[in-house]
Parts: C-alpha cells; structure tokens; sequence
C-alpha cells in the first residue's frame, strides 16, 4: 500500500465508474469457512469493503458480476492435476458465501483461474456498456491475478483492489500487485473507489 500511489500513477488512467463493473470472484465457502480444508484466513476481512462497494453499485444501477468457481473431472484439465482437488457443484462448500448478496446480478459460472475462459462474462460485460473493470474477490495472485490479465489482452482498463482481494499471505497478495501495477491493472483502494462512486 505504501507504493501504490507511485505504481498507480505512472499510467494516467482515471477510474470512471459510470463506464465500470464490479467484478466480486469466487467468494466461495471453499475460501470462507473456517471449516474448510482451503480457508483464507483474510478473506473474511474484505467482506466489510465488498459489502460497502457492492451496495454502493447497486445504489447506482452499476453492474455487479460474482464468479463461482467450479470442476468437475471432464472441464478441469490442470486445475484438478496440479491441486488435486475439485470444488464440486454438489458441495455446499461450492456456494457464495451469504455474507454476499448476489441474488440481484449475474453469476458466472467457470472452472479455471481466468474468469474469462470459455465463460459469457466478456459478452455480459460489452453488452452492459462496461469499459473498466474493477476486480474484487480471491485469490489474488491465481483467478483475480489471471482474470485482470485476461481483461486487460480483451481491451478492458483493470481497476485491482489493494484491500478487496485476499490471499494465503502477504508475499502472494504483494508480488500480485507489485506485477499488475507494472502492465496490467491500476491499483485502488475501496475507500478511493466508493468516493469516486459518491462523486459521481
């Protein structure tokens, strides 16, 4: 955080909500039960700023986009290879968490790390009119890290939330940002995207 006004500003983008979307990936009880074999331990700190920005999206007719990440053995090629495990449908693990209201925007439903691969989001997005998008949710050096870059080969201007995403420790969450600010994404904080979005 101490660094992201001087990765940040090396670009000149300009965050512009009206031509955003919110993009809220894989906020999965797989992540956020303390139960689960793959708890993040900080993911449930970001609730508070997702809750924050999600209403404050809603309050405007802005789109709001979740992910849920799910394999089964035909789809998940590498995935279950390298971390063999799957996030099943039928899991009650699989689900977003109810501390996450998504029962008023599209759920995307994928199975590898870049939320774009062989999903609707990029169609939902152009027909939404977005332009930006600002990127929330875990992890951020796999789905979130992947999904920026993807957005950003499409033609996207990424938006990377420094204290919405959540990760296993610090030198994962850290080197993720410290690589997109350099080529991908510009770097917010939630308190500076929710002004932009009251100053609109």
């Amino acid at each position: 955080m101490r660094r992201k006004a001087e990765l940040s500003a090396r670009r000149g983008f300009s965050f512009s909500p009206c031509q955003s979307a919110l993009l809220v990936l894989d906020m999965q009880n797989y992540f956020l039960d303390a139960a689960s074999h793959a708890f993040i331990p900080s993911a449930p700190a970001i609730l508070p700023n997702l809750c924050a920005l999600i209403q404050a999206y809603r309050s405007r007719q802005l789109p709001v986009i979740f992910t849920r990440h799910l394999n089964r053995e035909q789809e998940a090629g590498m995935m279950s290879r390298w971390w063999r495990d799957l996030i099943r449908p039928e899991s009650p693990l699989s689900q977003i968490t109810p501390s996450l209201d998504v029962a008023q925007s599209p759920v995307i439903l994928k199975n590898q790390y870049d939320a774009f691969y062989q999903t609707e989001l990029e169609g939902t997005l152009r027909q939404m009119g977005a332009r930006q998008v600002l990127i929330s949710g875990v992890m951020t050096h796999l789905c979130c890290e992947t999904t920026a870059r993807s957005a950003f080969v499409r033609g996207f201007e990424v938006f990377f939330l420094v204290d919405a995403t959540a990760t296993y420790n610090a030198d994962f969450h850290q080197a993720s940002l410290l690589n997109l600010a350099h080529g991908f994404a510009t770097l917010l904080l939630s308190g500076e995207a929710l002004a932009a979005l009251e100053a609109r």
